[in-house]
């Protein structure tokens, strides 16, 4: 993208509902199941027999995740203060989409008000000895935003569904507001996930750039009990450039061995 350093995170915040209002001050953007959509072979008759799953609160699943040094070459932000902290900051305008937007935010994909998040980015500077070269490399960082929601009952199985069907009912688009910040996906995509927990879904989504060229983001979302944990990747540097930033498997493999 044939654009300054300043103008390509200006794009970021372009994109910025699917990053999340990352650059918002920008001046200048358990068992494997199917992994194709949401997981085949579960036991509904054993699942409606079994105690009704109480949610664990936003403080309890705080503890639950990924804390720095449990996985090797990354780095843990706590507390991400970039990430939307309510589902009112997120607009689609297609309330199909709606679990699609808050996944890629770090939101709950249904309806709970039991929610945490955090960022976990590759270290790629673990000496601290090197500088980047220029803002451009500073940025070449893939940066995975994890959320993690707690329902009650069957409340984790009916927002799963909810995305399962919301990459059907949304494969032509939609539009995204975040903050003060509009995009446009132009097409979402059942993806081949981690297949980890109770069941998963996984979907990329299409952004537009501003009119130059477009912007491939992939999202993962695992359930584990009455748990879900979702994945979402970004790298600011190669925004625009057809190259999707993929989420690291160590990432999924490592949060969701702590869910309950």
């Amino acid at each position: 993208m044939k654009r300054s350093s300043g103008a390509r995170l200006c794009a970021t915040a372009a994109v910025g509902a699917l990053s999340l209002v990352l650059v918002t001050g920008c001046s200048d953007d358990g068992s494997k199941k199917d992994s194709k959509g949401s997981s085949k072979g579960s036991d509904s008759s054993s699942a409606s027999s079994a105690p009704a799953a109480n949610a664990l609160t936003s403080a309890e699943l705080e503890k639950l995740l990924l804390a720095q040094g449990e996985v090797k070459g990354f780095k843990v932000t706590p507390g991400d203060d970039t990430l939307p902290k309510s589902k009112s900051e997120v607009k689609t305008d297609k309330p199909a989409c709606d679990p699609l937007a808050w996944a890629t935010a770090g939101l709950a994909p249904g309806e709970t008000d039991a929610n945490a998040s955090n960022s976990v980015a590759e270290d790629k500077v673990s000496g601290a000895t090197a500088q980047p070269e220029d803002l451009a490399d500073a940025f070449d960082i893939d940066m995975t935003f994890v959320g993690l929601s707690s329902y009650e009952g069957d409340g984790a199985e009916k927002a799963m569904k909810a995305l399962s069907d919301g990459v059907t009912a949304c494969s032509a688009g939609y539009g995204l507001a975040a903050g003060e910040e509009d995009s446009k996906v132009t097409k979402v995509a059942s993806e081949k996930g981690s297949g980890l927990g109770d069941e998963s879904v996984a979907f990329s989504e299409d952004v537009d750039m501003d009119g130059e060229g477009s912007a491939t983001f992939h999202t993962d979302v695992v359930r584990k009990g009455n748990t879900i944990a979702t994945f979402y990747t970004v790298n600011f540097a190669s925004l625009g450039s057809g190259k999707a930033a993929d989420i690291p498997a160590a990432v999924v493999q490592g949060q969701v061995a702590k869910l309950k």
